[in-house]
């Protein structure tokens, strides 16, 4: 079989966010809070053919390297995301984008009565993982659940 030519070049050093699921590679640049601003060099590339998922986004960042709390958050978009530490043109570290097992402060709650949706009360939204396959969470207050859907949905409208 011969081997696909590079739809975009190599990085020399950066991340490569790999297996996110078509369509949300513009979503997941906006929880990383990437708008083109900081100088580095983004390459995008959506809806490419995949054996895993069908259909697939990759993410290549010249010059950032994730943290590990930034994983997480991607995990919550693209459970199934591979994240590629590259430097010198060579993978060096590889990691599963895994939701974290407490999710706190950057999710609401769908519950209008949760504690932590109270004007006057001093609490972060917390949730646990009750299921990673599909993604649930449990708001660790009112024990609502939030979906997959509901997840993306907050995730995405982010501004």
């Amino acid at each position: 079989m011969a081997e696909k030519p590079l739809l975009v070049a190599k990085i020399r050093n950066g991340t490569i966010i790999d297996h996110i699921p078509a369509g949300r590679a513009l979503s997941i640049l906006r929880l990383m809070g990437i708008t083109g601003k900081e100088g580095f060099t983004v390459a995008i590339v959506m809806n490419v053919e995949s054996r895993k998922l069908g259909r697939k986004d990759i993410i290549k960042v010249e010059g950032l390297e994730l943290r590990p709390e930034d994983t997480d958050k991607i995990a919550l978009l693209a459970p199934m995301a591979t994240i590629n530490v590259v430097k010198d043109y060579a993978v060096v570290e590889k990691r599963k984008a895994v939701p974290p097992k407490i999710v706190e402060g950057f999710l609401r709650c769908k519950n209008p009565n949760c504690i932590t949706n109270q004007k006057n009360e001093p609490v972060k939204p917390r949730f646990i993982t009750a299921s990673y396959d599909p993604l649930k969470l449990v708001c660790d207050y009112c024990s609502l659940a939030l979906t997959f859907d509901d997840i993306a949905r907050q995730l995405e409208s982010r501004p």
